[in-house]
């Protein structure tokens, strides 16, 4: 209930009314059922202006130390992600990620949207980066369409380091993928490759930005030693 407050009431009309999101392909977005929405990574607000752009509800995985923050200001950021639907994916390998997986496959199993971004973590410099086969495992176990989805300038709106700018920013929904062909599996390396390079390769198709292959956190570890 409190999510559809925020969305309509509250926080959707003061995002439409200050950003002017405009919105290409809604229509690819299926009206019922089970689909990830596998989206580029360019800013924080991508977790914001998505949800409050489309008519159903998304779901997406955010990392576990969203909710893990003490104090006051822990409280709020955790009861903000709680009520905008995002769940907690803990990103330290192993069970704890297998967790995570369930997770999202429990979302999928219950006929509603989830949100994925597959490079794993936010685009340091506005390229977009390598894939993990996360999202293809996902893919293929929950056996639901992925409808690849372009975050437009929303790192000119919050970037990190930034605080909020006021621009317009855009969303560009393609055309649902169907990897059935590919059905069980998801146990496949190199299967669970050629799924996530064929979004990532969508991805970079109706986003129109630079593609570098190597992983994103390969990159901002990189310059994070330069920087010490």
């Amino acid at each position: 209930m409190f999510y559809w407050f925020m969305k309509y009431l509250v926080a959707g009309p003061i995002v439409k009314a200050v950003f002017r999101p405009w919105v290409r392909g809604a229509e690819n977005i299926p009206k019922t059922g089970g689909a990830i929405l596998a989206s580029n990574h360019l800013s924080f607000a991508d977790s914001v202006f998505l949800p409050l752009s489309i008519d159903r509800r998304v779901s997406f995985l955010a990392k576990s130390e969203y909710f893990t923050g003490k104090g006051l200001k822990g409280r709020l950021v955790k009861l903000f992600f709680t009520a905008t639907g995002q769940l907690p994916i803990d990103r330290s390998g192993g069970k704890a990620s297998e967790a995570s997986l369930n997770t999202g496959l429990e979302v999928l199993g219950q006929g509603d949207l989830l949100g994925i971004y597959p490079e794993g973590t936010r685009s340091p410099d506005g390229k977009m980066y390598r894939g993990r086969t996360g999202v293809a495992r996902m893919v293929l176990e929950a056996g639901v369409p992925i409808i690849p989805v372009a975050m437009i300038d929303t790192e000119k709106v919050m970037s990190v380091g930034k605080g909020i700018r006021i621009r317009r920013v855009g969303i560009v929904i393609g055309e649902p993928l169907d990897f059935s062909r590919f059905e069980g599996m998801e146990s496949d390396r190199f299967v669970l490759r050629s799924i996530t390079d064929e979004i990532m390769y969508e991805l970079h198709r109706i986003s129109g930005q630079e593609y570098s292959d190597v992983y994103a956190t390969s990159v901002k570890e990189k310059r994070a030693r330069v920087a010490r």
